[in-house]
């Protein structure tokens, strides 16, 4: 029985990695202005990014309500394949192979959706895991699963978690910077785009591991 590994590694070796083509000059304004409209229909499905969510969990806690997991329509759907992948996984220290590509198609897409909502890329994001100047770099673990890990994933994922909430307060604000600078100029700031892309990356080995994608605890790193 593996029991995976239970210590962050070099984000250079993480088995969950996101590749962005580079886009900081001659952006688009006007999808820009709009992007919240157009983007609403990935928002719908597969939910509105980190930053989004981060914030409106931080300001609403002292009203006694909260907004999590994304909050899209296939959150749910992704939610309820988690929880069987986790009674299987504890079971018998395997992932269903159906149940693992579903989570991996669900957050290849949502990468994809959230690089656009998040300004990233002008061009607009295909619904599924078609192309795009995003990609998410993901594989099936080989063998038995860390039941160990897997039972207490929730926990495990908890200090992310916790940094993730504030840095994703962070980075809805210097999104909405990026947003007045790519209308003014048509460029989107170098420094900003590099924060964002270290978000991007971050909380998508969050999600995959909290998914139970991979057992490899993630690293606490903006670094792509």
């Amino acid at each position: 029985m593996a029991e995976g590994n239970a210590a962050p590694i070099d984000e250079a070796d993480y088995p969950i990695a996101v590749h962005v083509r580079p886009a900081t000059e001659n952006r688009n304004r006007l999808t820009t202005a709009f992007r919240f409209f157009l983007a609403l229909p990935h928002i719908v499905l597969v939910g509105a990014p980190y930053a989004t969510v981060a914030c409106i969990s931080w300001s609403s806690d002292r009203h006694g309500w909260d907004v999590g997991g994304g909050g899209g329509l296939l959150s749910v759907v992704i939610a309820i394949a988690s929880l069987l992948a986790w009674i299987v996984l504890v079971i018998a220290a395997r992932h269903p192979d159906a149940l693992w590509r579903l989570s991996a198609w669900y957050l290849r897409w949502r990468v994809k959706a959230v690089a656009y909502m998040t300004l990233l890329r002008d061009e607009y994001p295909p619904f599924g895991d078609g192309e795009y100047s995003v990609e998410l770099n993901v594989s099936k673990p080989a063998g038995h699963r860390s039941r160990l890990t897997v039972l207490f994933r929730v926990f495990l994922a908890l200090p992310h978690l916790f940094l993730l909430s504030f840095l994703g307060v962070v980075w809805s604000f210097t999104t909405a910077l990026a947003w007045a600078f790519i209308l003014i100029t048509g460029r989107y700031p170098d420094l900003l785009y590099g924060f964002a892309l270290g978000m991007l990356a971050w909380t998508t080995r969050v999600e995959g591991y909290v998914l139970l994608l991979r057992d490899e605890y993630p690293p606490f790193t903006l670094r792509t």
